[in-house]
């Protein structure tokens, strides 16, 4: 096998050297000195040398040293194998498929890491480490091997806790995420491609790392390659400070940047998990996206730099408790139980974290209008299903070629269709033309708002039209099904 390059120096040793080699100069440089004195000679240069030489050269610092800290946390670092159907393996850029595997037959990869967090066997790792698994196996760095059960796994959050029969194992001790600074040395232990305890180290990229999921993640530069994940990312402390979970890379490979689950998140994932098996999630029945710009200008809702506040409602899911509370699409959540809503992701973390049958206060910007409701959240793990089927689209209409100045002609909601809208006012458009196709408005769509003014009806549209100035593009709050849309007609001419 041929040696690996050490890219870390011993960091202690050379310190020493250093302090020695610095003390040895002064005391040559002195006796030289008393020398020259002797002599009549200057020491000016001398005495300048001297402090060169002490001072500045104890300030120099070697490569850390991460020899200690890996045999204290090593032990504790586990490799996870799991058994299951090839037909039932579902992609990811942490898993290896043996070629020619012959489909439905069982195979068994390895499949990832993980990490001992108590004396009596719980192993924490990532849920997608044991997707699909019917058997999992945990080994040792004594080579000891465990069949381990699974307690719970948490999609979500990617997070996975096993309990394997064993005792007075070795375990990790857990950090605290918050005394974590950007660029502090962090290392990695798992088995990438199967080469089980290896060591890799970098430093922490960026904390509070957003990636559109329910949790933001450390970045970091430690080179994790598939069956890194559920492994864990330790401090100079020893201690762990996250799960390395995902890599972003067009190769499925290391190219430099790698993230990990914050630890403290990964707790609390953990405690739902060995106390009943699965975690229990606030549900509200919205489905949430960012405030668009456009949107965002019209009701003061930007706040600089392209960003924008709030989370923006384009869906709200039958009989849930968000349409109970009164939630409408179209409204814009801005904050929930005083605390400030910045976006979509935040909005579904915070209710998240709520437990199901919580009694919440929502702030909400309608077209303009401060509102504040209350909602009893449900359990978002018995509502899950329900609330990913959606609701159906509505038929597309054919259009017309009917014109009018904005390019719109609208007509009264039946008393069916606004009974199918929970009794919510609103004005149908009937045909478009010009600017108003062009920005994509269809027949069918209902428009709820006009600029900040409500619409209840074709009387108040009109009222609303006609009070609008016609040289600005023209901001309406559009339904389509049960989504809402904010849209701008350009100006008429």
């Amino acid at each position: 096998m041929p040696a690996i390059p050490r890219h870390l120096g011993d960091g202690a040793s050379s310190d020493f050297a250093l302090e020695g080699l610095s003390a040895m100069l002064v005391r040559i440089f002195s006796i030289a000195a008393s020398c020259l004195r002797r002599e009549g000679l200057s020491v000016l240069i001398l005495l300048a040398a001297c402090g060169a030489a002490g001072p500045g050269a104890a300030q120099v610092r070697g490569l850390p040293d991460f020899v200690d800290l890996v045999e204290r946390v090593a032990p504790a670092v586990v490799n996870i194998r799991t058994t299951e159907r090839a037909s039932e393996s579902p992609a990811s850029p942490f898993r290896r498929s043996p070629p020619g595997q012959p489909p439905g037959e069982e195979a068994r990869r390895g499949e990832g890491s993980g990490f001992i967090i108590s004396p009596d066997g719980y192993v924490m790792t990532n849920a997608h480490v044991l997707d699909g698994a019917s058997e999992v196996l945990v080994t040792l760095v004594d080579k000891r091997e465990f069949k381990a059960r699974i307690i719970g796994a948490d999609d979500r959050s990617d997070v996975a806790l096993l309990k394997i029969e064993a005792a007075t194992l070795p375990a990790v001790k857990i950090g605290d995420v918050g005394r974590l600074r950007v660029g502090e040395w962090v290392l990695a232990i798992g088995s990438p491609f199967g080469l089980d305890s290896t060591v890799t180290a970098g430093i922490v990229s960026a904390k509070q790392r957003e990636t559109g999921s329910d949790i933001a993640f450390l970045q970091t530069d430690v080179a994790v390659n598939p069956g890194n994940s559920g492994g864990p990312l330790i401090d100079t402390r020893g201690e762990v400070v996250g799960i390395n979970s995902q890599i972003l890379s067009p190769v499925g490979s290391y190219i430099g940047i790698s993230f990990a689950i914050p630890i403290d998140e990964a707790m609390r994932i953990v405690d739902q998990l060995r106390a009943s098996g699965r975690v229990v999630r606030g549900y509200l029945g919205i489905q949430p996206t960012d405030v668009p710009r456009e949107l965002a200008e019209e009701y003061g809702l930007a706040v600089g730099k392209g960003r924008t506040r709030g989370a923006f409602v384009r869906q709200v899911v039958r009989g849930a408790p968000g349409e109970k509370a009164g939630i409408q699409p179209g409204d814009v959540v801005l904050a929930v139980d005083g605390k400030a809503v910045e976006g979509a992701v935040e909005l579904r973390r915070t209710l998240g974290g709520f437990k199901p049958g919580t009694a919440v206060t929502l702030q909400i910007n309608r077209r303009g209008k401060l509102l504040e409701m209350g909602a009893v959240l449900g359990d978002l793990g018995q509502q899950l299903a329900a609330a990913e089927q959606g609701e159906p689209a509505v038929p597309e209409p054919t259009l017309s070629n009917v014109a009018r100045a904005w390019g719109i002609a609208v007509s009264e909601l039946s008393p069916a269709e606004r009974q199918a809208l929970g009794g919510a006012g609103g004005v149908k458009i009937a045909a478009v033309s010009e600017g108003a196709e062009a920005i994509g408005l269809r027949a069918g769509d209902v428009i709820l708002g006009v600029g900040s003014a409500e619409v209840g009806d074709i009387r108040q549209f009109d009222a609303a039209i006609s009070a609008f100035d016609k040289a600005r593009a023209l901001p309406l709050t559009v339904r389509r099904g049960n989504v809402a849309m904010f849209m701008r007609i350009p100006a008429a001419r």
